[in-house]
C-alpha cells in the first residue's frame, strides 16, 4: 500500500496533537486514578462533559437514559457526520496503582476498580483525535459535523446496544473505533473480515419472599415454629448456588466445541439476611456469553433459563432474568478498515524511549523477571496490514466462523461504516518461560511514559481517518457503498441485523463501585486496612 500523502488540514491535526501532548498524558493519568467500574463512571463522565463544554461541544448528558453517558455534537456547517467515541470504565479487582511494583492506589485496597485494557487510554486517545480534527476543519474551514458519545459499561458491553437502539449512530458517514491492542496479532493494524462476534449478558435474580409456603404443606406445621431449629425454606443463596453449579456442570451441552466461545458469570449479591435461621431473600448472579451469533447466545440462555427455573423451584425462590446487554456481531467493511490503516502508516507505530524502556526494566525486575535491553515485546513498534492480520487470526478458527470474540462497538457497524483499528500498549518481553501477574500491564497503563506513545499515536490516527473521510467524498463513498452492500441495502436492508436491545438500562443492580461512609471514601470491599 502507497503511502499516502496529507493534506494541509491533516498536517494542522499532527501538529495540534503535538501541541497538546501534554495535555493528553494528564488527562489520561486522570481517568486512570478515577477508575470507575461499569454503570458508575461518575467523575469520568462528568470530566468529559466538562471538557467537551470547554471545547465547544453541545452536550447531552445521561443520552439513552444511562447517567454515566453523554452524546456530543460540534459542526462546522452542513456536511458529512463522523463519529467517534470514548470509554472510560475500569474492572473490579484490579486496583493498581501507575507505579513499577504492585501497590494498589493510594487509600485503596486491590479489590477497588482499576484499569486494565486500559480505557483511560482509549477514551483519551479518541478525544485527542476528535479535539484535532476539530482545530483542523476550523482553520481550513472544512464542514461537516463531529459526534463524541460517551460509552459507559463496556466490560459488561453495557451502553452501545442501547444507543445504537435509541438512533444516537444513525446518520453518520462513518465511525471510528479505536482500541489499545489485547491479543496478537491485532497489533498497529485494522480489522478486515474477522469483527467481534455477539455478547448476551443477563442478571438471574433469584428472590425468596414468602418462605412460609415451603412448610405450609405439612399437616402438623407449628402455628408459632420455634425459629432457631424449626425447618426453613432453602433460600436465593441456595438457588444461586444450585445455578451456578448446575450451569457449569451443562456447559459441555450447551454449544457444540466448534468456534470460540465462552461463558463467564459473577456473583452480584447474595445473602440478604443475618446467620440467623432465616433464609436468605435475595441472590443473583451475572452471565456473559461471548459467542460467534445471534443463534448460540440464544442457545446458551435457553439452557441458562431452565437452569434458573430448575434451581428457585428447588429452593423455595421465584426467579427473574433481566438483560446487561444484548449485542450484534460485527459487519465488515474494507473500504474503513483501508483509510484507518492508511492513515496509521502516516502516523507509524508508536515508539518507546529510554525512558520508558528504563521503566520497564524495572517492572521486569520488580514482577520477578530479569531485565532485557529492549523490555517490550517487538510488535508494538511494528505495523502489520489488516490482510497479514487477518490470515494469522483465521488460523486458529473454523472456516465457517465470521466473528471471534466480543466488544460492543459492533452494534455501531450496522448504524454506519466502521473501522476498527488497534494501536499498541506497552507489554513487557518475557524470556525463560516467565509469566508476569496482571498488576505489570495495569501498571504501565498508567505510568505516563509507557502509555502516552500509545494514546498520541491513537490521536493522530483518528485524526487522520476523520479528515481524510471529511475531505475525501470518492473514499468516504466507497465505504458508504461497501456498507449499503453488505447490508442489502442500508440501515433496514435485506442482509440488516435490527437492534436486539429490548430492555431498559441496567443501571440499577448492586455494581461494584465506591462508597462513601463515616469512615470515609472506600470501595465496596472495604481495603484491608479498614476492614
Amino acid at each position: 500500500m502507497d503511502k499516502p500523502v496529507t493534506t494541509s488540514a491533516q498536517e494542522t491535526a499532527l501538529a495540534t496533537i503535538d501541541s497538546i501532548q501534554p495535555l493528553l498524558s494528564a488527562w489520561t493519568r486522570t481517568i486512570f486514578d478515577f477508575g470507575e467500574t461499569a454503570w458508575r463512571e461518575y467523575q469520568s463522565a462528568a470530566w468529559y462533559v466538562d471538557r467537551l463544554k470547554r471545547e465547544g461541544f453541545s452536550v447531552e448528558e445521561g443520552s439513552g437514559g444511562m447517567p454515566t453517558a453523554f452524546c456530543a455534537h460540534w459542526t462546522n456547517g452542513d456536511g458529512p457526520v463522523i463519529g467517534m467515541y470514548g470509554e472510560y470504565d475500569a474492572v473490579p479487582g484490579n486496583c493498581q496503582d501507575a507505579a513499577t511494583m504492585k501497590r494498589p492506589r493510594s487509600g485503596l485496597g486491590f479489590e477497588a476498580g482499576g484499569h486494565t485494557d486500559p480505557h483511560s487510554g482509549l477514551g483519551i486517545g479518541s478525544l485527542g483525535g476528535l479535539l484535532a480534527t476539530k482545530a483542523a476543519m476550523l482553520e481550513h474551514g472544512i464542514k461537516g459535523t463531529l459526534r463524541f458519545t460517551g460509552e459507559p459499561a463496556e466490560k459488561v458491553r453495557g451502553s452501545k446496544p442501547i444507543h445504537a437502539a435509541k438512533g444516537y449512530y444513525d446518520g453518520l458517514a462513518g465511525m471510528i473505533s479505536f482500541h489499545p491492542f489485547y491479543m496478537l496479532p491485532l497489533c498497529n493494524t485494522a480489522r478486515w473480515d474477522t469483527h467481534c462476534g455477539a455478547a448476551y449478558s443477563m442478571i438471574y435474580r433469584f428472590v425468596c419472599d414468602e418462605p412460609e409456603n415451603w412448610t405450609r404443606a405439612a399437616s402438623d406445621a407449628a402455628p408459632i415454629p420455634q425459629a432457631h431449629s424449626a425447618v426453613r425454606a432453602p433460600g436465593a443463596n441456595d438457588a444461586l448456588m444450585m445455578m451456578y453449579m448446575a450451569s457449569k456442570a451443562l456447559r459441555d451441552s450447551m454449544l457444540t466445541h466448534q468456534g470460540g466461545w465462552s461463558i463467564s458469570e459473577a456473583i452480584l449479591t447474595a445473602g440478604q439476611a443475618t446467620a440467623d435461621n432465616l433464609p436468605a431473600g435475595l441472590a443473583e448472579i451475572q452471565y456473559m456469553i461471548r459467542v460467534p451469533t445471534i443463534a448460540m447466545a440464544e442457545q446458551v440462555t435457553a439452557v441458562l433459563d431452565r437452569n434458573a427455573e430448575a434451581a428457585a423451584r428447588m429452593s423455595g425462590c421465584r426467579h427473574e432474568r433481566r438483560w446487561v446487554s444484548k449485542s450484534r456481531p460485527g459487519l465488515a467493511n474494507h473500504a474503513m478498515a483501508n483509510i484507518t490503516y492508511q492513515a496509521l502508516s502516516t502516523v507509524g507505530p508508536p515508539k518507546w524511549s529510554e525512558e520508558a524502556r528504563a521503566i520497564g526494566r524495572e517492572v521486569q525486575v520488580n514482577a520477578g523477571g530479569e531485565a532485557t535491553e529492549n523490555p517490550f515485546i517487538d510488535e508494538l513498534e511494528r505495523l502489520i496490514s489488516p490482510q497479514e492480520a487477518e490470515a494469522i487470526l483465521r488460523r486458529d478458527l473454523p472456516p465457517s466462523q465470521v466473528n471471534s470474540t466480543s466488544d460492543d462497538y459492533t452494534d455501531m457497524s450496522w448504524h454506519a461504516p466502521t473501522s476498527r483499528f488497534y494501536i499498541a500498549r506497552p507489554a513487557l518481553r518475557a524470556i525463560k518461560g516467565h509469566t508476569y501477574p496482571a498488576w505489570v500491564m495495569n501498571a504501565l497503563g498508567g505510568i505516563s511514559a509507557t502509555i502516552d506513545p500509545m494514546v498520541t499515536c491513537a490521536a493522530k490516527t483518528v485524526a487522520l481517518t476523520a479528515l481524510r473521510l471529511l475531505e475525501d467524498k470518492a473514499a468516504r463513498d466507497a465505504a458508504m457503498d461497501e456498507f449499503v452492500e453488505r447490508t442489502g441495502g442500508g440501515v433496514g436492508g435485506s442482509n440488516w441485523i435490527a437492534p436486539l436491545c429490548d430492555y431498559e438500562p441496567p443501571i440499577n443492580f448492586r455494581w461494584p463501585e465506591y462508597v462513601t461512609t463515616p469512615r470515609g471514601r472506600d470501595w465496596w470491599i472495604p481495603a484491608a486496612s479498614t476492614a
